[in-house]
């Protein structure tokens, strides 16, 4: 399976300004993607698609390729993703390379090892899903079934709809919340669907020591501890 692989760094973090370039335990935050991403034989293509010059040239430093500059309309704050995927697609496309499927690496979850990267890629492939989302599981404190939302009157309803609490811990399906580190999808499902996703999701669970999703300035602290284990 031919699998492109997207790094996705714009610039004007808000959160933690910099950040993709800025240093972690010594070395810019976006190395630590770039260097896992590299090492890897199951993706065909890694690239960067960034709309700032300087992260640019940290990722081609890196050894990452650039084939262009992101438009400035796909990198404010509430572009979607999938519109960042689509602009890849389309310029490969126009040279006539095609590729099966993405894989989406965000920076700001700096810590996957290539071997978990290489399990995700094959149990994508072996499941026949339209997608593979890295994930951990949810605590039983803030399980869907124990949650609530308001309804028009302004009380609570359990958020699954059911009209009964599950009363014990134990009797709780496992659910779990998508953690940032991976996402694979097929080339036709973002195309015909405009989607990440698709119907047919498959998961892989992050180790729970590894997790990181830097937004903030607490979060970048907290990364800061666990990339001394990296």
């Amino acid at each position: 399976m031919k699998i492109l692989a997207i790094i996705p760094a714009r610039g004007g973090s808000k959160g933690v300004p910099g950040k993709n370039i800025k240093l972690l335990n010594g070395k810019p935050l976006l190395a630590y993607t770039t260097e896992v991403a590299l090492q890897s034989q199951l993706l065909s293509k890694v690239i960067l698609s960034s709309d700032d010059y300087q992260i640019i040239e940290t990722a081609k430093n890196l050894g990452v390729e650039v084939p262009f500059v992101r438009p400035a309309e796909l990198s404010q704050d509430d572009s979607p993703t999938i519109n960042l995927v689509l602009h890849a697609l389309k310029w490969f496309e126009k040279k006539n390379i095609i590729f099966d499927a993405i894989c989406l690496l965000q920076p700001t979850s700096p810590f996957r090892t290539v071997d978990f990267l290489d399990n995700a890629i094959k149990k994508f492939i072996e499941s026949g899903c339209d997608s593979l989302v890295s994930v951990l599981k949810v605590p039983h404190e803030f399980n869907p079934h124990w949650t609530f939302e308001v309804n028009e009157k302004g009380n609570l309803k359990i958020a699954t709809g059911e009209s009964n609490i599950i009363g014990r811990r134990q009797d709780l399906p496992q659910t779990y919340h998508r953690d940032g580190s991976i996402y694979i999808v097929k080339t036709a499902v973002v195309l015909k669907k405009n989607s990440l996703y698709g119907e047919k999701i498959a998961f892989i669970e992050s180790p729970q020591e590894c997790y990181a999703n830097i937004d903030t300035i607490s979060d970048w602290d907290k990364a800061e501890i666990l990339s001394k284990k990296f």
